[in-house]
């Protein structure tokens, strides 16, 4: 059963929106304390969202896109009455006196929220080993890691402890742990989803966004997330499409779809992923889509354009977290990698640094806009890996650029403003290898089709 369908079973009431929640009650006792996916959920706050959907259905009045459905919400994104901690000590003791505009728009349309899940220490990670509450565990490759920052939005999914879940992404942060999970994940057009309640991690890249098991699952998140928001200055005022309907053509929609892969994102992947991502374009050749070979000469200076804006713009988020107002000193509590990236940016702030690093790196995201926008000009999406390499099993110690080395084919979305998204293309020994599609800003919907004509190849 897929999401839409099940979101027709509630709704007709063959399922009840109590049924359901109590299922992954059940399933969140019996799983949660080995995967350590939610770090807090509120079964009664649920319950009573549960009971009063039911009772409209059965009353015969209307209900939302979402009733019934389940969903978890990463620590980061406020969310009224649950500790929203962005898994730092710094915040372990602050609660949501709100709800992020994300989470108003789930609620508005009956979602059920069921708790909020696991990540790196302020989204400053590609392992969710760096939460101050313990690592997350891979529900799909057991003893490795779910990916970051987004870990535990990915394993809820992929654990089936929720419908639905969503993350951030600010260099790969729900694409990353979606390919690990072996589920989907979605990074709309930087603006095409508000940010308001989001704790920042850098500012000019952060996107929210959703996780799910299929397409329609996706579809229906954008749906609902997606839009103009007056009270956040980054939203872009747009005309949405309908991206539910935009999977009922699947897998035909790929006739006469341009794909282009980029030989170098190839290049830097291991053999075993580069083989399953090959396969998977052959597969959407067969079936209609036209597929032009690109060239992308800039990959090496991609990450170090990214790190070095995100060092600058992390450093000026937690300025506010000077234990004053809530929480501890971020500096005195916070963990190795939060530290090193608020030293870093602090150095390269300063006046005499800021044109030789900062400046530098905001010219080089313009030249690396500039020629994906070209690559992107006579194609409907790009193709090609998610993440370079398999997961490392928990507990593995990396030096700081092998972690970041994860990040390396998809910050260049996050710095090019693109939408993006990853799914499940195969596996390497039982370990999920994701597929990733990129287009061009606020072509969302085309990576939507494409997701679901993937998906119906199978």
């Amino acid at each position: 059963m897929n999401i839409l369908e099940k979101t027709e079973i509630i709704k007709n009431h063959e399922l009840t929106a109590l049924e359901n929640l109590e299922q992954y009650n059940k399933e969140i006792d019996r799983k949660n304390s080995s995967l350590n996916i939610y770090l807090e959920t509120d079964y009664d706050q649920a319950r009573e969202t549960a009971v009063n959907i039911d009772n409209r259905i059965k009353n015969g009045e209307s209900v939302g896109k979402l009733a019934g459905m389940v969903i978890g919400v990463k620590s980061n994104i406020n969310v009224e009455d649950f500790h929203i901690t962005a898994a730092s000590r710094t915040l372990e003791n602050y609660l949501g006196s709100y709800n992020a505009t994300v989470v108003n728009r789930i609620k508005e349309e009956d979602g059920i929220i069921i708790g909020v899940t696991n990540m790196d220490e302020f989204a400053a990670g590609s392992s969710t080993e760096t939460s101050y509450f313990g690592p997350t565990e891979n529900p799909a490759a057991p003893g490795r890691i779910p990916g970051g920052s987004s870990g535990g939005s990915a394993a809820a999914v992929a654990a089936q402890i929720c419908d639905l879940s969503i993350g951030s992404d600010t260099g790969g942060s729900i694409r990353n742990p979606a390919s690990h999970c072996g589920v989907m994940g979605y990074k709309p057009t930087y603006g095409a989803v508000s940010r308001q309640g989001l704790l920042d991690l850098a500012m000019s890249l952060d996107q929210i966004g959703p996780f799910a098991s299929d397409a329609g699952g996706i579809a229906l998140m954008l749906d609902i997330m997606a839009g103009f928001d007056d009270r956040e200055c980054t939203t872009i005022n747009w005309e949405l499409p309908q991206f539910t309907e935009l999977t009922s053509d699947a897998p035909d929609s790929l006739k006469g779809m341009r794909l282009g892969v980029v030989k170098q994102f190839l290049e830097v992947s291991d053999e075993a992923i580069v083989n399953i991502i090959e396969d998977s374009i052959n597969k959407m050749e067969e079936a209609g889509a036209e597929v032009v070979e690109l060239s992308f000469d800039y990959v090496d200076l991609c990450l170090p354009t990214y790190y070095l804006i995100n060092y600058v713009e992390f450093f000026s988020a937690t300025r506010k977290y000077d234990g004053r107002k809530y929480g501890y000193k971020i500096e005195d509590v916070c963990g190795e990698e939060v530290l090193r990236r608020i030293h870093i940016g602090s150095y390269i702030s300063q006046k005499e640094y800021s044109g030789k690093y900062y400046k530098k790196a905001l010219q080089a995201r313009s030249l690396i806009r500039k020629e994906i926008t070209r690559l992107l000009k006579d194609v409907d999406s790009i193709v090609g890996p998610t993440v370079p390499k398999l997961p490392h099993k928990l507990g593995t110690s990396l030096e700081p650029m092998e972690m970041y080395a994860y990040d390396t084919l998809t910050v260049i979305a996050n710095l090019a403003g693109i939408p993006a998204a990853s799914m499940k293309a195969g596996e390497v020994n039982g370990i999920p290898v994701g597929l990733q599609f990129q287009a061009k800003p606020l072509e969302d919907g085309k990576i939507v089709q494409l997701m679901a004509a993937y998906e119906a190849l199978d």
